[in-house]
């Protein structure tokens, strides 16, 4: 972790739920992690990730609960690192995700994650019974947080989210493009996330010498690398969502912007577990899910936004990416009351 990356304090606030009614020791916690609790009375303030990191190792320390008592049994001490020790002996990222689903499983009693492999997309799909909001909209984030970083860490590269949906309404995050993607969506009445389904086909590449690190540093893992506001891959995914397709940079071009040249460029992507390539599709994809869900818009004014001359062209990708084509796809949110 670098010294300005940083976390939103709300993600503090999930953490330490279980302590809201007993103000002294909080105070002592977030004391000895570092983090001023007056802090926690400003909803747009941010704690140093190093801080949220030492946190995160405390509370778990103090609960005795991997969990953080969001669930109603929870996940004891030494629960995470035999789960992790499972998922580096299975050969792909799919067989991996099933097996980590199944072991949260055996640990939680209010949370269950389920995985659906709809043609070319995969879908986790979370059902919760738990009876108040708060704790329910903060354990379905932190469940999910963990899958899809653990996802992450497993395959060594940055596995970009193309939808996701939260049962409980909340405030919007500057954090939450960067963990969710932009398509995301409060208040939906159902939870799951959506991504491409050729991920899962890719192999374990941790072992247990990289486990033994990551278990060391797993608040930095999951939390900061894959979704680093700091990363190459974040600025150049903003740089292109803040312009039109026929002002992105190309990668000579982008590199030279960072007084980089474009091998280096190139060489730290691919250590960010992507490439300039792929962050430009998903951008794309992002934005054409965006527009056929939350507008109006023409398929041929969106085709042409997401930089194809053709609509035919646009139908092509889009089916390529999603496995439907777009009017089916906005049809099936239009009908299902997104």
């Amino acid at each position: 972790m670098r010294e300005k990356d940083s976390v939103a304090v709300y993600f503090v606030h999930t953490m330490t739920h279980a302590l809201r009614d007993q103000p002294q020791r909080l105070a002592a916690i977030l004391a000895e992690a570092g983090i001023d609790p007056a802090l926690l009375d400003k909803p747009e303030a941010r704690v140093p990730a190093s801080a949220f990191a030492a946190l995160w190792l405390i509370q778990i320390r103090e609960l005795q609960d991997e969990f953080f008592q969001l669930d109603s049994h929870g996940m004891p001490v030494g629960s995470f690192a035999l789960i992790c020790r499972g998922l580096i002996q299975e050969p792909d990222l799919g067989k991996a995700l099933r097996q980590c689903l199944a072991n949260f499983g055996l640990f939680l009693r209010d949370f269950r994650g389920s995985l659906s492999v709809r043609g070319k997309r995969a879908v986790i799909s979370l059902q919760t019974q738990a009876k108040d909001p708060e704790i329910s909209r903060f354990g379905e984030e932190t469940f999910l947080v963990l899958m899809i970083s653990l996802l992450c860490w497993l395959g060594g590269r940055r596995i970009p989210i193309d939808r996701a949906d939260f049962r409980q309404s909340r405030l919007s995050l500057s954090d939450d493009a960067l963990l969710w993607g932009p398509n995301l969506s409060f208040g939906a009445g159902y939870t799951e996330i959506e991504f491409a389904s050729r991920y899962l086909r890719l192999p374990v590449v941790q072992d247990l010498a990289s486990l033994k690190v990551f278990l060391r540093s797993a608040p930095q893992w999951l939390v900061i690398r894959f979704r680093n506001q700091h990363g190459l891959a974040t600025q150049l995914h903003q740089c292109l969502r803040r312009h039109h397709y026929s002002q992105w940079p190309t990668l000579d071009a982008f590199a030279s912007d960072l007084r980089m040249s474009p091998s280096t460029l190139r060489r730290r992507l691919e250590r960010e577990g992507c490439s300039f390539q792929e962050i430009k599709d998903e951008v794309r994809r992002g934005l054409a899910v965006e527009l056929l869900r939350q507008t109006g818009s023409s398929i041929s004014d969106i085709a042409e936004q997401t930089g194809f001359q053709e609509p035919s062209a646009f139908h092509r990708a889009f089916k390529k990416w999603t496995g439907e084509s777009p009017g089916r796809y906005r049809a099936r949110f239009q009908s299902s009351g997104d």
